[in-house]
């Protein structure tokens, strides 16, 4: 059989010419990252929908020309799916060739470049103009509580950063009656400068700002209790044991079938009471639940990712677990968002088990089309990205959950080199 050899221009200018329609296989295809090599379109070069088609007719009845069209088409496919799979290689070995396979061949970062510079935008606007809870001060203040709690504390620190955490204090305070910052948000900021320039030594960048501070006219205080570092009171044992924590994790399976009882604002509510107590780094916390009820709205919330199609009808409340990258000034955080609020999001799952409301976690895969969806029903600023989804309600008495058999201990974690 003679070999084709196919000029790599010819074959890039072919590929962007293709217009593949998304068909049922996308299920499939969205599970494995290079199912897609080739993919401006949603459905890359590989096993399309027209392709099965072509296997399937009758070639007795199809004219010679157009025999000979559609085994050019596969014998073209066939090539440049052999290039982009060298180009993926050679990627996976090369910084510089990943570089050139998501800039010419793949459009799967796009969205989260994107959303990371609009984000970078976003942080920049607010440090200056804030609207709402400020992520340069949360992070500038976390900081100064960290250098507050060392051991051995230093008599000066945070030279590298406090003009920009006093410079934005005074933003917020200037904004205070336009912003929708909390008072205890202020209040924690004023109280951990008022202990970092009180214990800090004379210094020629610390001291025009300790005067300045001082001649402020700061927030009242929500509480008598200061929001500095503090020892917390281990003279008694936590609330709650192991053995009822490891209950509760065994009690919570995912929930598929629910009631149609209403579930009460308030149990919600309490439950992101909890989810806001994870931890998160430097206290931003970039992340939103944006819960839904309406059972309209939650109809059309549910129908947008894989996963639900047999049981989305009697879903009661769903929420979306929505990212912002604007609490990050660099390109660096961008994983962030789906660390702090996975964090959030098992603690909301808890605090939801705990009040008897079932819970299931939805994936969200990064599918342009479905992004784009989500991003005009939901009306999403750029820089919002979905992380996941959670279906939530009283579980039906008859409905049964899957066992999910969890992997042992021994696979779950390794000590040291072991």
């Amino acid at each position: 059989m003679t070999e084709v050899i196919i000029p790599v221009q010819l074959t890039m200018r072919w590929h962007r010419s293709i217009v593949i329609k998304q068909s049922s296989n996308a299920t499939k295809q969205a599970e494995d990252p290079f199912a897609v090599m080739a993919d401006r379109s949603p459905r890359g070069c590989e096993s399309s929908g027209m392709e099965s088609r072509i296997e399937s007719d009758d070639t007795s009845t199809i004219p010679f020309p157009k025999r000979l069209f559609r085994g050019t088409q596969r014998r073209w496919r066939k090539a440049l799916s052999h290039i982009v799979a060298k180009f993926a290689k050679w990627g996976a070995r090369s910084s510089w060739f990943s570089w050139m396979y998501f800039a010419f061949w793949s459009r799967r970062m796009h969205r989260e470049q994107r959303a990371m510079l609009a984000g970078w935008l976003k942080f920049q606007e607010e440090a200056t103009n804030p609207v709402a809870s400020c992520a340069q001060l949360r992070r500038g203040i976390h900081r100064l509580e960290k250098g507050l709690l060392m051991r051995p504390r230093r008599d000066v620190f945070g030279l590298d950063y406090i003009q920009d955490v006093f410079s934005t204090y005074k933003q917020m305070l200037m904004h205070a009656e336009n912003c929708s910052t909390t008072s205890d948000e202020l209040s924690w900021a004023n109280d951990v400068l008022t202990e970092y320039f009180e214990v800090t030594t004379d210094h020629p960048k610390i001291d025009p700002l300790r005067q300045e501070f001082r001649n402020l006219t700061h927030p009242p205080t929500a509480s008598a209790a200061l929001h500095t570092p503090y020892k917390r009171d281990l003279s008694t044992p936590p609330p709650l044991s192991y053995d009822q924590l490891l209950i509760l994790s065994q009690r919570r399976r995912s929930v598929r079938w629910f009631s149609p009882e209403s579930v009460p604002r308030d149990v919600i509510t309490k439950a992101v009471a909890i989810g806001g107590q994870s931890p998160s780094a430097c206290n931003r916390q970039p992340f939103v639940l944006r819960i839904f009820d309406d059972p309209d709205l939650v109809q059309q919330v549910a129908k947008l990712p894989f996963g639900t199609a047999g049981y989305a009808h009697n879903i009661p409340v769903i929420a979306v677990v929505i990212g912002q990258l604007r609490n990050y000034f660099d390109a660096r955080d961008r994983h962030l968002i789906y660390i702090d609020a996975s964090l959030a999001a098992m603690g909301f799952i808890y605090a939801l088990e705990t009040q008897g409301i079932g819970t299931c976690c939805i994936n969200w895969p990064d599918i342009e089309e479905r992004e784009r969806k989500m991003e005009q029903l939901l009306k999403l600023e750029p820089d919002e990205r979905p992380i996941m989804l959670i279906a939530l309600g009283y579980p039906d008495p008859e409905g049964m959950v899957a066992y999910s058999q969890k992997k042992p201990v021994e696979q779950l974690c390794r000590f040291n080199f072991e």
